[in-house]
């Protein structure tokens, strides 16, 4: 018996986004000390990648279209995110921090929302700068 082989479909898109690194369980402070600069109200233009896992369909020959998880990153990422103020324009980060680690999650539960088949998110990947990423592969 021999099962449909697995593949990785991964989707890429940038994001802009203003915010700024602040724990109101924090003295400005100790604030200022952990976030240092990004303490700052300041901007990022956002690598977001999604990957999707899943077997290969016979008739299509794809796990998902690609033009299918665009849109369903357009509806999750793209409309809620860019060109957005994250503390201020997203209920999500008026109580916890909007760092890269939390976007991670918010991004991961936004897109379970509106896949049709949420079981084939395999991970969240955010770049801030070209050092530094972030990946979330659920809980």
């Amino acid at each position: 018996m021999s099962s449909a082989p697995v593949v990785y479909i991964t989707r890429q898109e940038q994001v802009s986004t203003g915010h700024r690194l602040y724990s109101s369980q924090l003295t400005d402070e100790e604030n200022l000390k952990v976030y240092g600069k990004c303490n700052n109200l300041h901007g990022h233009n956002y690598t977001v990648e999604v990957t999707i896992r899943g077997a290969v369909n016979p008739t299509t020959g794809m796990v998902m279209s690609i033009r299918d998880l665009k849109e369903y990153m357009d509806k999750a990422v793209m409309k809620k995110l860019d060109h957005k103020n994250l503390d201020k324009d997203l209920e999500a980060f008026r109580e916890i921090p909007s760092t890269e680690e939390n976007l991670s999650i918010f991004i991961w539960k936004e897109l379970r929302e509106v896949l049709p088949k949420p079981e084939l998110l395999y991970e969240v990947r955010i770049a801030g700068t070209n050092k530094n990423f972030v990946i979330y592969r659920g809980d």
